[in-house]
């Protein structure tokens, strides 16, 4: 097992580090002299760090491909408040000199339990065009091994092995939970359409080594692929209702819920709309909770800022467990601590957070979220 993952960088900044990784991407850029670096950005199961190549950069430009395992010598620091690795070293790794367990982010949760919570699930449907639509899906060994394995994104949510799993059995329960409060959803055609929002993931991305674009997903996007999947098991399903495969068409093709957010047709039905709204929650909510699983070793209750979902973030928890102790050691703040606490409410700013940190422009704090990440 790997003795250095990148989550723990903020121990080891300023120092040399031996260590390995997968190649996450790979450029060749030139310098002002004109001259070649390498542009990196490698990873392992907590993370990715990007990182360049100065020197002796003619040996190790064909020395390995992206995705390629790699053992490298380095340095490392900070730059625009962001951990890089200056690499001195490196060399390619055979596939027998390393454990795939160190690279690639896995579920803690129980996979097999996950799955028959899904199948508990399915065997409540009450109609039995969607039951068995759903089961043939799950039946089949190819989608169900892929669909256990799958992470639900490249990175911004569930993007670990077993996040499309864990994502759709959350959604489940959310999708189970709601639809008490409004009898008037079909509660199969929601669920139906939460098993399959994102099933074309087991072929839009590939796992095995990292997680990245098939061409096939990069041409085609989930949606696409989802509705060939579909068309392929209705056909095995005897007098699937046309009416009814038209709904489940839409709730996969609308529910990114708006066209900028690559959504071709806006949800145009009760279970559709919430659909988009649970999946849109359940993808932000897990966004949040790595987000501060990532920033847990930090002293402030400011998590920093998150790209994806377009502003800063507060860890509750910790804002409420420093108010708590600040009360019991009967400490009172100083005039000095007002004033920074008034100037704290009159900037938009984090103390601290840097905008070159920042990997986009800040959005608005408005109502509507700023981005899609599900």
């Amino acid at each position: 097992m790997k003795d250095f993952f990148i989550c723990n960088c903020a121990q080891h900044e300023n120092k040399l580090i031996t260590s390995s990784f997968v190649v996450v991407s790979k450029q060749v850029k030139p310098k002002k002299s004109g001259e070649p670096y390498l542009a990196l950005t490698l990873g392992d199961r907590s993370g990715q760090l990007e990182a360049k190549m100065w020197d002796n950069v003619e040996d190790a430009i064909d020395a390995f491909e992206q995705e390629d395992f790699i053992k490298v010598k380095g340095l490392i620091n900070k730059y625009k408040n962001r951990f890089q690795l200056t690499i001195h070293k490196l060399r390619r790794l055979a596939d027998s000199e390393i454990d795939f367990a160190d690279y690639l982010p896995k579920t803690s949760k129980d996979i097999g339990e996950l799955w028959q919570t899904l199948a508990g699930f399915v065997a409540t449907f009450q109609d039995p065009n969607l039951k068995a639509l759903v089961e043939a899906f799950m039946s089949d060994p190819a989608i169900a091994e892929a669909y256990r394995n799958a992470p639900a994104a490249k990175s911004l949510h569930h993007a670990y092995i077993g996040g499309l799993l864990d994502h759709v059995v959350s959604l489940f329960r959310s999708c189970d939970l709601v639809c008490r409060n409004y009898p008037q959803i079909n509660r199969d055609l929601l669920l139906t359409g939460a098993f399959l929002h994102d099933i074309g993931k087991i072929h839009e991305l590939t796992f095995n080594r990292s997680f990245s674009y098939t061409t096939r997903g990069q041409l085609l996007g989930h949606m696409v692929i989802e509705l060939e999947m579909l068309q392929a098991k209705v056909a095995q399903v005897p007098g699937f209702p046309d009416e009814l495969k038209t709904l489940v068409e839409h709730l996969i093709i609308s529910h990114h819920g708006q066209y900028e957010f690559g959504s071709p047709k806006l949800p145009m039905f009760p279970e559709a709309l919430m659909l988009h709204y649970l999946d849109d929650l359940d993808s932000k909510m897990e966004a949040m909770r790595a987000h501060f699983e990532r920033g847990a070793d930090a002293d402030g209750a400011w998590a920093g800022y998150n790209p994806s979902l377009g502003r800063p973030l507060l860890n509750t928890a910790k804002f409420l467990e420093k108010k708590e102790e600040t009360e019991k050691n009967g400490k009172l703040a100083t005039p000095e601590e007002q004033t920074n606490h008034a100037e704290i409410k009159e900037a938009p700013m984090i103390p601290g957070l840097d905008l070159d940190e920042r990997s986009e422009a800040p959005a608005p704090l408005l109502a509507s979220s700023p981005k899609r990440i599900g």
